[in-house]
Parts: structure tokens; sequence; C-alpha cells
């Protein structure tokens, strides 16, 4: 018996992880079609618009697994619940530093990045707003809030790409325990 096609969510989900480990432009239709199980015909009932539209649906799940895991905590959540639970969710997402960014595969090739460039900006607006904001109501100051928040960003991305090209995922969870102690460090007491 052979196993049943993926609903639509994981054809997403499978798209993106080709996306994630070859990039857009290396991702060819047939890889696709081999990690969905879905031919051509299918693929392009459910993605009329083709590879793009299959990248922008996968952008838009990536978004919305951030919106409730990431930025809706820092917006609704105490700071030091917060900040454990961004943590928790960025570690999760990430596989422990093993599994690469999309939105970095996405920056890294010119011609993709002005495809996506506002979707791109926008994502890494809301998480720097939403960190900066939660910083601030726990009291920290405006300027140090937005430094700390670009900072843990830039964190977390720098060390899983520095995880991954070093192939030491553990270089990636002893990095988000830093920039964690040093986000707890920054609340006033």
């Amino acid at each position: 018996m052979s196993s049943p096609l993926p609903d639509h969510a994981e054809t997403v989900a499978r798209i993106g992880e080709l996306f994630r480990t070859h990039g857009y432009a290396g991702t060819s239709l047939s890889q696709i079609t081999q990690a969905t199980g879905k031919g051509k015909g299918s693929l392009y009932h459910f993605f009329p618009g083709g590879k793009q539209d299959m990248a922008e649906q996968v952008l838009a799940q990536v978004e919305g697994w951030f919106s409730a895991n990431v930025f809706t905590v820092l917006d609704t959540a105490a700071p030091d619940d917060a900040i454990a639970r961004m943590f928790a969710a960025v570690t999760q997402w990430y596989r422990a530093g093993r599994r690469g960014s999309l939105f970095a595969a996405f920056t890294q090739e010119a011609a993709t990045r002005a495809l996506f460039a506002r979707r791109i900006e926008v994502f890494f607006r809301r998480w720097v707003v939403a960190l900066r904001n939660m910083l601030r109501r726990a009291g920290v100051t405006g300027g140090q809030a937005t430094y700390l928040a670009e900072d843990t960003i830039a964190a977390i991305h720098g060390a899983l790409m520095l995880a991954q090209g070093l192939d030491t995922p553990r270089l990636f969870t002893r990095m988000m325990d830093r920039a964690q102690e040093t986000l707890y460090n920054a609340l006033p007491q």
C-alpha cells in the first residue's frame, strides 16, 4: 500500500524545506514533484502562479508559525516568560541549529531577494518591533530596547549560519543561551 499524498499544508511545508535547503533558484520542479508526491498538473492547480506562488505560500506558512509562536508571545506574555518562550520556539523551529533559515536562503540569491524583499523586510521588522516593545514594557529604555532587539535577532541568525557552516549544532544552542541571558540581564530589576 502506498503512502497517502500530503495535504496542502504538508505540501507547502515540504516545498519550504526544499527552498530552505536548495534556495529558490536551486529548487527544480522535478524536486518539488518528488518531495510532494504530486504531479505537475496537481501542483499548478494548487499553485496557479507556479514556483513564485509556491514560495509566497511557504513564506505565509512560516510567517503564520512565527506570528503564533513568537510575535504574539512577545506581544502578550510577561517579559521573563516571553523571552523564555521566544527562545524555546526559535530553538524548536530551527531544530536546535540543524535547520536553516528560509529567509536567509531567500536573501542570499539576488533575484530571489528582489522578488520577496518586501515580505522579508516586513517579517524581520515585525520581529524587531515585537521584541523591542516587549522590552520597553519591561522598562528598558527606547534606544536600548531597539538595539537589544536587533542584536538578539542578528545573534539568532548569525548563530544559525555559523552552526551550520561549522556543522556544530550545539554552537547554536550555546549562542541561544547567551542571547537569552543577555536579554534577562537587560531587564530592570
